[in-house]
């Protein structure tokens, strides 16, 4: 079974790394140094599970240079990069590949559906820490490691062997895999977390040790969860737990100068991901017919901030 990874980052990269040690044919879509070094020594992984391995056995290129016709194609973009994949999956992508996104952002599989409807394009999610520590190595310093995906609500289960199969060959390779016929509940739920605190900390301008404590940044932080929760009940969604105790704990993990993927992007003065996991929120609050304050008083100062 041929696996495509578009992204070669901490989470492509970790994907594709654990495929590939465990024999399965991987081909990873990267770029500029990173690609380079990963074609002259292999990925070199740094897993708190695998040890480090230098695996020669993985595959790297461009989209453009690849030209074969894969069974499961993986999506491990920023969402502002999201767009960039859409030719690449209309050329490459047939009715019998099975397609997964793996991004922070709430409902990436209907974006994509909607410019790609030859192959099957589930959602999906992942728990992990990882990141590029430099070109051609990729490390994962802490254990978790937990991948998500399944068919949305109404969405044909077509290719639903070839599925089975995936979460098989993740779980052979030590990654805690779920096909899930709940994908939209796990999905959000973790957006539950990542989109508040994105949103709160460049809002605020404010790290990790703020969020901690009480005061107003924890006071914003839990106002965009329960907004979140808000509209997961409209969605006809039923959480199995609060979601503002459960992101209260996870909270206690950050460290106090940590900050998040969307402030680093931002003050490298580069594009961000305030459209997926602030503006799309609030398309989907008027979708819904709800008023998510909180959402939308950040939206409008990104609006003006020039933060689309």
């Amino acid at each position: 079974m041929k696996y495509v990874v578009i992204g070669a980052g901490g989470t492509g990269g970790c994907l594709g790394g654990f495929l590939a040690e465990h024999g399965h044919d991987v081909t990873l879509i990267a770029r500029n140094r990173h690609l380079e070094e990963i074609r002259r020594n292999g990925l070199i992984l740094k897993s708190c599970s695998l040890g480090e391995r230098q695996i020669r056995s993985v595959k790297a290129c461009t989209m453009e240079e690849y030209s074969d016709t894969p069974d499961v194609v993986f999506v491990c973009v920023k969402f502002y990069s999201l767009e960039e994949t859409i030719p690449f999956l209309q050329r490459i992508a047939s009715e019998n590949t099975l397609v997964i996104p793996i991004l922070n952002i709430f409902g990436t599989g209907g974006i994509l559906e909607r410019s790609c409807p030859a192959p099957v394009i589930l959602d999906g999610c992942i728990y992990i820490y990882s990141m590029i520590e430099a070109p051609g190595i990729v490390v994962q310093p802490r254990p978790i490691f937990r991948v998500f995906f399944g068919y949305r609500k109404g969405q044909p289960h077509r290719l639903e062997a070839l599925a089975s199969r995936v979460e098989q060959d993740l779980k052979e390779t030590g990654i805690d895999a779920h096909f899930t016929d709940e994908i939209q509940k796990e999905a959000l739920t973790k957006f539950s977390y990542v989109s508040p605190i994105g949103a709160a900390g460049i809002y605020l301008n404010q790290t990790g040790g703020a969020f901690k404590r009480p005061g107003e940044a924890q006071e914003l932080f839990l106002t965009l969860v329960h907004e979140i929760e808000t509209l997961g009940h409209a969605m006809g969604i039923i959480f199995d737990e609060d979601l503002g105790e459960r992101n209260l704990k996870i909270l206690e993990d950050l460290d106090d100068d940590s900050t998040t993927s969307m402030q680093r992007d931002v003050q490298n003065g580069g594009p961000s991901e305030m459209d997926g996991l602030v503006h799309r929120i609030v398309r989907l609050a008027d979708e819904y017919g709800l008023e998510l304050p909180a959402y939308r008083k950040i939206s409008r100062w990104a609006v003006e901030q020039g933060l689309l």
